[in-house]
């Protein structure tokens, strides 16, 4: 199958390419690199001994669409091209539904015309919305979304939800993922984000590399355990081969759901100590002010996704740490 990735030079489209190329899929990648970088290509090519096509460009480039998919011969797309910090969407709405909500528009619209029918979207659990009871299960309505990042990806599935009713033709995948952290265990790529990391496991490696003083940890006063937030961490390899075993529910029309998550939440202290104890490096931290759209505790029920798509969560909490600290360890300023 030859598969376009939007996005695919980020952290999880850089991890899906490697699993799509590994199970014999031929790969288009387009990405503007505002998240990404082209060294991530090489290393790709380091783990796979193969070179995905590369497209620098933007999705809302409909004129770059349409020359991609007549020349490319396209039969499904896995969408991840996006913004993706809570934070900084509650500072930026506008920049967020631009680049989330009209990009997969105009990417539908160039996937329609090219005769291109089947997706798999990179959505978020954030989409279940504040006040969704745990653990979030697929049948649970949409909610009230606590940040203009899940309120995009929210209302691009319903966008999806509403092509697919319109036209039968088309088959799609939503893949509501939970937290994903560690690197491909190789530490050629891992996640590498530009500034101040929005992300905790890259916060805490880079505090750990010496390139950050100290982590600031957003809370103590949640209800929780420790008092710090609770998250469903998943290893970003598993989070990517759930959306290359997607692929294969895409020759039926319509639209499916499903979680991709351990099934668990971990609070930010038990990660930051499981990262000290695998790794045998201090993490120094502080307590700061709690940040604009995080939730206290959430996780998901990810049985929907190993019935139907023989999926579940393979790695562990240990293994999430080590391939973290190898990719940062062996990479201390990332691509750069």
């Amino acid at each position: 199958m030859q598969v376009l990735v939007t996005g695919g030079a980020g952290y999880i489209g850089s991890h899906t390419v490697v699993e799509l190329l590994a199970a014999g899929h031929r790969v288009v990648v387009i990405d503007n690199l505002c998240n990404g970088s082209p060294e991530v290509l090489n290393r790709i090519h380091a783990i796979t001994g193969q070179q995905p096509v590369f497209i620098e460009g933007d999705i809302r480039d409909r004129v770059l669409l349409d020359r991609l998919f007549a020349e490319h011969g396209i039969d499904a797309v896995i969408h991840f091209a996006g913004l993706k910090a809570v934070g900084e969407s509650v500072a930026c709405p506008l920049t967020y539904y631009e680049n989330n909500l009209y990009g997969s528009m105009v990417l539908c619209r160039a996937m329609a015309a090219a005769g291109v029918r089947r997706l798999v979207f990179s959505s978020s659990a954030t989409v279940y919305g504040e006040e969704a009871a745990v653990p979030y299960v697929e049948s649970m309505p949409r909610g009230m979304t606590s940040s203009p990042y899940g309120t995009s990806k929210a209302m691009v599935e319903k966008v999806l939800e509403d092509l697919c009713a319109a036209d039968q033709r088309w088959s799609v995948a939503l893949m509501r993922y939970f937290n994903p952290i560690g690197a491909h265990p190789s530490g050629l790529i891992g996640e590498d984000p530009r500034g101040i990391p929005n992300n905790l496991m890259p916060y805490i490696s880079q505090v750990a590399v010496g390139r950050l003083p100290e982590l600031s940890i957003y809370g103590n006063d949640y209800p929780t355990a420790d008092g710090t937030c609770e998250r469903d961490y998943l290893h970003v390899v598993d989070l990517a081969v759930g959306h290359l075993k997607a692929l294969q529910i895409l020759d039926a029309p319509g639209v499916k759901t499903y979680n991709l998550g351990m099934g668990q939440s971990v609070s930010v202290l038990a990660l930051v100590n499981a990262f000290i104890q695998v790794t045998g490096v201090e993490i120094p931290y502080r307590f700061v002010s709690r940040r604009n759209g995080d939730l206290a505790a959430f996780w998901a029920d990810a049985g929907k996704a190993h019935q139907e798509l023989g999926w579940r969560a393979e790695r562990g909490l240990e293994a999430m740490m080590a391939d973290t600290w190898r990719w940062q360890s062996k990479n201390p300023g990332g691509y750069r």
